[in-house]
């Protein structure tokens, strides 16, 4: 029998990568050596491990990948593969002694958000700006932790390609009590600030965010994708196969994950309407939220590509099939079919 290839990677444990991590899938011809990297901190050590090469396969920022691409850096290659997806309407919390009382009110404030170019904000500030007409030139932005002083891990990202007003929050308060103390005016996070727990004047800026998020998918077809899998190109180029091997076990891990979400009898997650929120799935979604593959992701990835580069954040736009490693195997990941 032929040697497998031991390969690791890191990635958060989510439902849809947990048959991989107890190995009851294993892609063909690969010893997985999968690390658990939990939550934000997790997520955005796991990135700046990566871009220094220290695993062979791992979760990326997608704008962060997309990033590095066009400034021509290459020692990554992606797979469609999405393991983090997140609408993000629910995210965007403001003082309102502020006077902020709708998107258009943001212009001129001072607004706290973890860094400027990670692909939560990048969504936000696409939304605020296609969907309510926020100049996002007039907007102050001030970079720090949601709920601890300093800053949101230490992120080696590329610089911006045109000026922008953004400062460091320098200040020994996290941008939460900013936001309390009236130091900022909205914060756009991946995360809520832990003053709305206690203070009535911290709130959501979409307070009805669910429905305003439904009828944005329903009008765009667009679920924001937050994070990609990265491989090494010079594991992938030694060894071609294992794009597509990667590619069909995570399609096959996500299909028991979302077979075990229907089972019903015992509620699989702490979700006491869980019943009620596959119904919506299946109303909105047609079943599967969580699409792997190109082709039903381009709207989602052609709006993340136009808005890094309305953004100042890449200098032009990148084809989506150039953003991706071919895939050949049991799943079509251009087209996201079983063959």
């Amino acid at each position: 029998m032929p040697q497998k290839l031991r390969l690791t990677m890191a990635c958060g444990l989510y439902d849809r990568m947990l048959d991989l991590y107890r190995s009851d899938v294993r892609p063909d011809g690969i010893e997985l050596n999968f690390i658990p990297m939990d939550g934000s901190a997790g997520a955005r050590e796991t990135f700046d491990r990566m871009a220094r090469l220290e695993f062979d396969i791992a979760e990326m920022s997608s704008s962060e990948f997309i990033a590095r691409k066009s400034a021509g850096q290459s020692s990554l290659v992606a797979l469609p593969v999405f393991p983090s997806r997140v609408f993000r309407h629910g995210m965007v919390s403001i003082n309102r002694r502020s006077g902020i009382a709708s998107p258009k009110d943001l212009e001129g404030r001072r607004v706290g958000v973890p860094i400027y170019s990670m692909s939560a904000a990048v969504w936000m500030r696409g939304h605020l700006q296609d969907d309510y007409g926020v100049d996002l030139g007039k907007i102050h932005w001030v970079e720090g932790a949601i709920n601890e002083p300093g800053p949101h891990g230490r992120p080696s990202l590329l610089p911006l390609l045109r000026p922008l007003s953004i400062v460091q929050n320098t200040s020994s308060k996290s941008l939460s009590d900013l936001l309390e103390s009236g130091g900022i005016d909205a914060i756009v996070g991946t995360t809520l600030p832990d003053a709305i727990r206690h203070n009535p004047d911290i709130r959501r800026l979409f307070p009805n965010y669910r429905e305003v998020e439904k009828d944005y998918y329903k009008r765009t077809r667009i679920f924001p994708i937050m994070h990609l899998i990265a491989l090494r190109r010079e594991a992938y180029e030694r060894y071609p196969f294992i794009a597509s091997s990667l590619f069909d076990a995570m399609c096959a891990a996500k299909e028991r994950a979302r077979k075990r979400m229907r089972d019903l009898g015992t509620l699989p997650y702490m979700l006491p309407w869980m019943t009620s929120d596959l119904d919506e799935i299946d109303e909105v979604f047609g079943g599967d939220a969580w699409p792997y593959g190109i082709e039903p992701n381009r709207p989602t990835l052609q709006a993340l590509v136009r808005y890094l580069c309305e953004q100042g954040i890449i200098a032009s736009p990148i084809p989506i099939e150039e953003l991706f490693v071919p895939t050949r195997g049991r799943y079509d990941g251009r087209s996201g079919r079983s063959l």
